[in-house]
């Protein structure tokens, strides 16, 4: 008997319209002849399952179910490709745990965790992880800009707390930039990372669970044609995304230690994609996607790519992965 599965996109934040390009991917890949697959928009001001002909059936939120063409439909498990809020923070499989719905993502904690950059580098630093050095600001603290310095260095990073695709994230190279980068990352969230410049390889590193095990995929190195991996470069094409890395054997074998290192120190299942920058031969851990992009251009799909699985795969793992749990 087929399984009816709801690919949720879209989102309350600045990635929508992200989201639900990898929401469409995945419902493009997804095998039919396992799967009823359907779409499932969840906005700020509707939660809503799309046919074919993007024709809206309104969810109910007591269950999650929709009525098409007289019958209710009642999902098995969610496909989580919301980028952001509420499907990256937690908000949403918090709700698909009350109501006892299996979904493709970590529990609702560990996505919680995951999404707050400064608590993730919190608990990783207790595990030994190399990270830059960072100050923590809420909005409208009064901001030392001298302290900053002192402390980080320049150039610097100031970055939103809780926030994907590089929105909002400022590279500061005078004094003068600090106080304007602050609120621009501000525009995004009241919580503000500002960390130090790590100058040297930047690599990405996908982990997900695949047959019951975790799996570090092929790695990749990140080639920003712009000051740094903005949104530009990485949606716009500013940017050579080279998988495998150009790194050394030893330096493959140190970052793919540390990665699963981090995804089993924080708990994760699923999905998962880390970025590191290396300095003096040694990966830092900067911050964690736990709904990487999944488009076919996406640097988690071209990974699996390397290693021999396709998207068809990927995704029908990830549902049966859940299913199981």
């Amino acid at each position: 008997m087929k399984r009816n599965i709801a690919i949720v996109m879209g989102g309350y934040s600045s990635e929508v319209n992200i989201s639900i390009t990898s929401g469409n991917v995945v419902y493009k890949h997804l095998n039919r002849t396992s799967y009823n697959a359907f779409r499932v928009l969840i906005l700020k001001e509707k939660w809503v399952a799309l046919d074919d002909k993007e024709n809206e059936y309104p969810i109910d939120k007591n269950n999650f179910s929709f009525v098409l063409n007289g019958s209710s439909i009642v999902f098995d498990c969610v496909f989580n490709a919301i980028h952001g809020a509420p499907g990256e923070n937690g908000m949403l499989l918090a709700y698909f745990n009350l109501i006892g719905l299996k979904h493709t993502s970590a529990p609702f904690y560990q996505m919680a965790l995951t999404f707050n950059k400064r608590d993730t580098l919190s608990v990783v630093k207790e595990y030994g992880i190399k990270t830059a050095i960072s100050v923590y600001l809420n909005k409208g603290d009064v901001v030392d800009v001298a302290k900053i310095i002192e402390k980080v260095g320049l150039p610097c990073f100031i970055k939103p707390n809780n926030a994907g695709s590089s929105y909002g994230i400022s590279k500061a190279h005078t004094k003068e930039e600090i106080l304007p980068a602050i609120e621009k990352a501000c525009e995004e969230d009241s919580e503000i990372l500002i960390e130090s410049f790590l100058d040297g390889t930047e690599v990405s590193v996908g982990v997900i669970q695949y047959d019951n095990a975790i799996k570090v995929l092929p790695i990749t190195e990140i080639v920003s044609e712009n000051d740094f991996f903005d949104y530009e470069a990485k949606y716009e094409g500013k940017s050579q995304e080279i998988t495998p890395a150009r790194i050394s054997a030893e330096e493959q074998q140190k970052v793919e230690k540390v990665a699963k290192k981090v995804y089993k120190v924080l708990n994760m299942s699923g999905f998962s994609r880390s970025e590191f920058i290396f300095v003096n031969g040694e990966p830092h851990f900067l911050e964690m996607n736990t709904v990487p992009g999944l488009t076919e251009e996406s640097i988690l799909p071209q990974q699996a790519q390397k290693a021999g699985i396709s998207l068809d795969k990927l995704f029908e793992n990830a549902i049966e992965m859940a299913l199981t749990k």
